[in-house]
């Protein structure tokens, strides 16, 4: 497949980890077909998962960073091809909140798909990362509940990750759902919260989002989803 910088692959809908459906349908071999930056989680909800340049590691509920093998399984994740012809903008002090306000106020932005990368020194970088589920797998909300937090000061590393309009909330996070990966790639996970010292950050916008179901998975096919509960379990298990 040709690295099209335009077009945002997703593997997978967010809406179907909702009612438990987290065996792996992809394997990571193919999921680096589509793209070199993503995010996304492993086979039994085991950690956050954070593609950087090719490779594809898993914060798990213990804080433990592994890189992936090729043939790991994802049942949800979303990629895309960076595209280095971008420019880069620096960022200077800011929060989370500041941040994210800023980028949508700068450019008409809030309707389309996009990736943000940030690579630098963050004051302090909170995150949390869920723990490995077994079958029989249990919800979302009831898998998420307990999510182990943690916290570094003053580390360099990238963030990654994407913003999604309000109108495919349940395909994916509507709003920004971002991950990080430390330098020396032993911390990271979901964001929850960051304070930037001095960073990089690319903005790569689509014309193209591509979804890809698990049309080989029978529980997927199976499944009823129920669009206004699909919502409130997003807003309690992602935010």
């Amino acid at each position: 497949m040709t690295n099209d910088v335009k077009r945002v692959y997703q593997h997978g809908t967010l809406a179907l980890l909702i009612p438990g459906l987290f065996t792996g349908t992809m394997t990571v071999a193919e999921l680096l077909t589509h793209g070199n930056f993503g995010i996304g989680t492993a086979h039994g909800l085991a950690g956050e998962l954070v593609l950087l340049d090719g490779h594809a590691y898993t914060v798990n509920g213990d804080g433990q960073v592994t890189e992936l093998a090729p043939d790991a399984t994802v049942p949800f994740a979303t990629v895309h091809w960076q595209d280095s012809s971008l420019p880069t903008q620096a960022v200077h002090q800011r929060t989370k909140a500041e941040l994210e306000t800023q980028i949508l106020a700068q450019a008409p932005l809030k309707n389309l798909f996009f990736a943000v990368k940030m690579t630098g020194t963050f004051k302090v970088m909170h995150t949390r990362a869920v723990q490995t589920q077994q079958e029989p797998y249990p919800n979302l909300t009831a898998a998420t509940r307990v999510q182990p937090e943690f916290e570094q000061t003053d580390v360099t590393g990238t963030l990654i990750g994407y913003y999604a309009p309000a109108l495919y909330q349940g395909a994916a996070v509507a709003g920004y759902h971002v991950h990080f990966l430390n330098d020396a790639h032993d911390f990271g996970g979901h964001i929850l919260d960051y304070t930037v010292v001095d960073a990089q950050m690319t903005l790569q916008p689509f014309e193209t989002f591509e979804q890809h179901f698990p049309s080989d998975n029978e529980a997927f096919l199976k499944s009823d989803f129920d669009l206004q509960q699909v919502n409130a379990d997003i807003e309690e298990a992602e935010h």
